[in-house]
């Protein structure tokens, strides 16, 4: 019988190429751990921002150069369009004219919206999101402006653009604009629809409506504070704290007194929610 012979090295010989992969791959997981996770501004992303605004330079100018702009004939004094409308981008102010008085509308509403959008560096103390792009950990923040750009202020141009025909009335997209259309409503006001007859328990009720619509969340910062309520908003009063807090919900307290006035007027025919004579009305 012939005798088998082993090399004491025979075993460390077969699993030599198993180890020299394992050794490859242990060098390509050090590589990757050892990728750096910041990259300068110049050239990456200015390049890359170059570059696209050179794209968009170039399809716009080919654009304007083929397309004519859709220019109505000159403007005559003895004939006043019907409707009068503002440009597109201030229809959305004139479509807010509707549910509130001008100066809600053309003066604090407006005026809140470039507060907030200036406050929100101050209000906003979550440092997720920064260096890189997620809405699984700022759900808030995203939703928010979302809802309020998408929402409430293109969904605005939209009505007053394509929706709005002669005297302001609301039509369908595709409805006949007719000159002639007379649409009889009866505006009330809220306290009224909820019983009050008297100028003195109209003005009352619209005060305590306006106040819970926009100090809703007063009365809950003490129980707040003290760890009692929905843990997401306990939470969130925590990360922010009092001040903080505070001029976070106000500031979204006003921006969804629209979308409310808005279904009133669209079901209810509200005209105003606190009436105040002569001098304010909401």
């Amino acid at each position: 019988m012939a005798e088998i012979t082993t090399s004491p090295d025979a075993p460390a010989a077969a699993a030599a190429p198993a180890v020299a992969v394992a050794g490859e791959r242990a060098k390509s997981k050090v590589k990757e751990v050892n990728l750096p996770n910041r990259i300068h501004t110049w050239p990456y992303l200015v390049r890359l921002e170059f570059l696209c605004a050179l794209v968009v330079m170039i399809v716009m100018t080919v654009w304007s150069i083929t397309i004519d702009a859709p220019l109505e004939e000159p403007a005559n004094p003895n004939k006043t369009p019907n409707p009068s409308k503002a440009p597109w981008y201030f229809l959305g102010l004139q479509e807010m004219l509707v549910y509130f008085d001008p100066w809600m509308a053309g003066v604090i509403l407006p005026t809140m919206i470039i507060i907030g959008l200036m406050v929100i560096p101050y209000i906003d103390v979550n440092p997720k999101g920064n260096g890189y792009y997620t809405i699984k950990e700022r759900k808030f923040a995203v939703w928010t402006f979302l809802f309020g750009f998408l929402v409430l202020w293109i969904l605005l141009i939209f009505l007053g653009t394509f929706m709005r025909g002669p005297g302001w009335y609301f039509f369908w997209p595709g409805q006949f604009w007719d000159p002639h259309k007379t649409v009889a409503l009866t505006n009330v006001n809220l306290p009224y629809i909820l019983g009050a007859r008297t100028d003195t328990a109209q003005f009352i009720i619209g005060g305590l409506l306006t106040g819970a619509l926009y100090g809703w969340f007063v009365p809950m910062m003490p129980l707040l504070s003290r760890g009692k309520g929905p843990k997401k908003l306990v939470d969130f009063y925590r990360s922010l704290g009092a001040v903080r807090f505070s001029i976070t919900m106000g500031m979204f307290a006003m921006m969804m007194s629209l979308p409310i006035k808005m279904i009133l007027r669209w079901t209810l025919n509200v005209k105003y929610v606190w009436v105040c004579g002569s001098y304010f009305n909401i």
